[in-house]
C-alpha cells in the first residue's frame, strides 16, 4: 500500500472522491490515515473535519479545479443519482483516470455508458464496518483496467479492511446481498435480542449491553478462531442443554435457514431491478 501511495504523491490531486457521505467518508478517512496525497472531494455537504487543510472540498462538479489530473475517481454517490451526475462527470475526466465505483447494482457497462465510455472502471462493494477499518470489499476489474490501476484500487479499498477480487461481475449482486447488506442483518439480530431480553424482564440498558456485547464478542471470537462457524456453534451447544433447545427453534427449516436464504434472494433480486 505504501509504495502505491508514494507513487500517487507525484500528482495533485491524486484522488477525486464524488460523494463524501458515510461510506465515501469512511474510505477517505482510511486513505488519509495511510498518507494519501492531497485530493478533491465533491459533495454538497462535506462532513466537518473530513477534508484536511491540503484537500479541496467543493459542493458540485462545476467547481472542480480546471487542471485536476486524478489517478483515481471514486464514485460514492447514491445509485439513484448516477444518471444525473455521471454524464456531467465523464467529460471532465482525463483518459488516464481509473474509475472506482462503489455504487450498488449499477454494472460496469452502464457506468461506462453514463460516463461517456472513455475510462476503465473497477466495480466494488464494501460494507459499513469500513467505518472502523473492519470492512470487507469485493471488487471486479472491468475491461481496460491495467495492472497498475488494479493495484491502486486495491490499495484504496484495503485502507478500510479486507478485499477480495472476483473474476465474474455477475457475482457482485449476490455479494451485495450477503456482505453489503449483511451488517443490517446483524444489527437486526441485536435489536431482536435486546427486545427479547426486555420482554423477559431484563432492564433495558442491560438488555442492550448484553445483546451488543454478545454479538461483537462472538464476531471477534470467530475472527480470531481457525474453526468455521459451524464448529464454533457446536462448541457452545451442550447436548440436551439450553442452547440446543433454542437452536432447535432457530434452525428449523422454516425458521432461520429459510428466512435468511429468502432475504439474500430478495436483496439480490432488488439489485438486479436497480440495474435496469
Amino acid at each position: 500500500m505504501s509504495q502505491v501511495l508514494d507513487s500517487m504523491q507525484a500528482k495533485h490531486p491524486s484522488v477525486l472522491l464524488v460523494g463524501a457521505g458515510r461510506m465515501g467518508g469512511a474510505l477517505f478517512a482510511g486513505w488519509c490515515a495511510r498518507g494519501l496525497a492531497p485530493s478533491v472531494l465533491v459533495d454538497p455537504a462535506v462532513p466537518t473535519g473530513l477534508a484536511r487543510a491540503e484537500d479541496s472540498a467543493v459542493s458540485s462538479l462545476a467547481e472542480l479545479p480546471a487542471d485536476f489530473q486524478p489517478d483515481a475517481v471514486v464514485l460514492a454517490i447514491k445509485p439513484q443519482m448516477a444518471e444525473q451526475v455521471l454524464p456531467l462527470l465523464g467529460p471532465k475526466l482525463p483518459a488516464s483516470s481509473v474509475v472506482l465505483s462503489i455504487l450498488a447494482a449499477l454494472p460496469i457497462a452502464r457506468l461506462q455508458t453514463l460516463l461517456g465510455g472513455g475510462n476503465p472502471v473497477v466495480r466494488a462493494m464494501p460494507n459499513t464496518p469500513a467505518a472502523i477499518g473492519q470492512g470487507i470489499t469485493v471488487a471486479f476489474a472491468g475491461p481496460g483496467v491495467t495492472g497498475d490501476q488494479r493495484l491502486l484500487c486495491n490499495a484504496l479499498l484495503e485502507a478500510v479492511g479486507d478485499i477480495a477480487w472476483l473474476e465474474d461481475e455477475a457475482l457482485i449482486d449476490p455479494v451485495t446481498a450477503v456482505s453489503g447488506c449483511g451488517p443490517a442483518y446483524v444489527f437486526l439480530l441485536a435489536e431482536i435480542l435486546e427486545q427479547a431480553g426486555i420482554e423477559r424482564g431484563i432492564p433495558p440498558a442491560l438488555a442492550r449491553q448484553l445483546a451488543r456485547k454478545t454479538i461483537s464478542g462472538s464476531g471477534a471470537l470467530m475472527e480470531a478462531s481457525r474453526e468455521d462457524a459451524a464448529a464454533l456453534r457446536r462448541a457452545v451447544t451442550s447436548p440436551k442443554g439450553v442452547t440446543e433447545r433454542a437452536l432447535a427453534v432457530l434452525m428449523d427449516p422454516l425458521a432461520w435457514p429459510a428466512s435468511l436464504r429468502a432475504a439474500v434472494l430478495a436483496a439480490e433480486d432488488r439489485a438486479r431491478e436497480l440495474a435496469g
